[in-house]
Parts: C-alpha cells; structure tokens; sequence
C-alpha cells in the first residue's frame, strides 16, 4: 500500500501504513482513483494507530508518543496516549496536530467536511479495551462495535460521497460482522490480552469456560461456539451485501472487496473446523477472490 502524503519520512508510520496487507480484506486497492487511495490510507492509518495505542503494539522506540507529546516515561501509558492522541486528533480540526499520520488526516477531513464523531468513537473503543475485558451478552458487544468498527464504514462513504441513512444501516451491519470475525480469528491472541470477545452467555450456553479457551486445540464445545457466532457474523454481512449492489463503478468493487473479505475469512474458519485456538484462520487470496466474483454475482451460499 501507498502511504498517504506527508508519511513517506517516518519509519513508525509507514510501518503501521504497511499493516493494511494483514487485513481481511483490501483497504485502498490500486483499482480505485489515486485521491480515494490516498484518503482512505490517511483514514487506515488512523484507525490502525488507534487500535495500536490501544492493544499496546506501537513500534518500538516511543517514536508515536514523543510525537503525541508523551514524555518517554508515560510512553507506556495506554490511557494517557490515548489522551494524547485526543488532542491531536483535535488539532486536525482546529489547528496543526504533531502526529505524521494526523497530519496527513487534515487535508481529508476538510476536503470531505469530515465530522470529528466517528474518530472519537474508535478512540472511545479503545478506551474501554482498557477497562473492560468480558462482554457478558451479544448485545454488549455489539455496542461495541457500533465504537469499534462501524466508524469505519461511515467514513468510507463519506469519503465517496455515497453516504445515505439506508447505506449507513447496511454498512454499519458489514462493519460489525467483520469485527465479530477478527475476533474469531484472534481469540488466542486477545485471550493473551486478557479480552475475551465472545459473549459469557454464549459461553454458558455451549458450556464454554475461559480454561477451554486456553487449550493448544479447541475442544468441541469450543468449536460448536465458534461456529454458532461465524453463522451470527455470516447473517449481519448478508443483510449488508445490498449496499454493494446500491453503488456503482469502482467502488461497488471496493464494498464487494470488503464483504467477500469477511466470507472469505469465514471460509477459512470453517475449513479449520472451526479451532481457532493455534492461531487466526487466514483465507488464501484466490479464496477471496471467489467471494468477492460471489458477491458481485449472487447466488446462494452454504456455510
């Protein structure tokens, strides 16, 4: 991927623009025009250093919180990073932030009259990664996600200029099915975090305790839980996919990147029959491939 313009000079921040090749689905593909690239690498880039500060993974070195401001010995102070990078973000509406990456947010957010909202929200979820580690119904977690990852999507059709309040309902479900995904993938790694994102009363039902979660090999309650959350997050992206089919050109291929993404990792899940416990499930790029020539081409899918 391009880093957006302003970052090219800063090693921390191309390093955290390169972790958009992770993802599940295609972030800023080279289809689409240059100037949609660079916005919503600038956004990425955001979103990614966020979660970053949040999860405790900045590049070593304290090269993001000397630019927030942090002095070296609160550089590990997830709170007051976060409330560092608060001000900042700030500043890219009412003055000149200090981060690469904020800097190169400014131009964006004006260009698109960008509200500050959605960037607070993922602030506000990484917030709350720091205090709260079990989420005890679906519900809960799914007002998480309304924090965590629906922003996302909003931005994204700001950025586009196709954002309608039929849209915006169609992606947010998109958004939080991808998310419930990640968490699927990841549960060893947030379990090393101490998070767990699967639902107590869902534990409860399939008789899942946090001892299961630890085994080298997911046992078979474990695998019956996984499956029914992957079946809830397969739901919510087909109840979003019209919103592909609802824009045009380029940017259908885009949405149907990000949809096909989310089957595609799901494929993979299933295919590991469902243990996620050595580690995340990861689709192959011709699997993704054939979910998005899916999604673009419907037709009926099973499992």
């Amino acid at each position: 991927m391009t880093p957006g313009p302003g970052t090219r000079s800063d090693a921390p921040t191309r390093a955290t623009l390169d972790k958009a090749t992770s993802e599940n689905f295609p972030v800023a593909p080279a289809f689409l025009p240059r100037a949609w690239r660079d916005d919503l690498m600038a956004v990425y880039g955001y979103a990614r250093l966020v979660d970053d500060i949040g999860d405790g993974d900045l590049a070593p070195g304290g090269h993001d919180a000397a630019h927030l401001g942090v002095p070296p010995e609160r550089a590990g102070d997830r709170l007051a990073l976060l409330d560092a990078f608060e001000a900042d973000l700030r500043r890219v509406f009412d003055g000149s932030p200090r981060h690469p990456l904020l800097r190169a947010l400014r131009p964006v957010v004006h260009r698109h009259a960008l509200t500050p909202e959605p960037f607070l929200d993922l602030i506000a979820a990484n917030r709350q990664d720091q205090h709260v580690s079990r989420y005890a119904t679906y519900e809960d977690l799914l007002a998480y996600c309304e924090l965590s990852a629906n922003p996302v999507g909003r931005l994204v059709l700001s950025i586009t200029g196709t954002s309608t309040p039929e849209r915006i309902r169609r992606s947010d479900m998109i958004c939080t099915a991808l998310q419930i995904v990640e968490h699927l993938q990841d549960v060893t790694e947030d379990l090393g975090r101490d998070r767990i994102y699967l639902p107590a009363e869902d534990m409860r039902r399939f008789h899942v305790t946090e001892a299961d979660l630890e085994a080298p090999s997911a046992g078979a309650s474990v695998r019956a839980l996984v499956a029914f959350e992957a079946d809830r997050a397969r739901a919510l992206l087909e109840a979003g996919t019209p919103l592909v089919a609802s824009v045009h050109g380029r940017l259908r291929l885009l949405l149907a990147g990000f949809v096909g993404g989310g089957h595609a990792a799901l494929r993979a899940i299933t295919a590991a029959g469902f243990d996620v416990a050595p580690g995340p499930p990861k689709p192959t790029r011709t699997g993704l491939l054939r979910e998005v020539a899916a999604v673009l081409r419907p037709t009926p899918r099973k499992g």
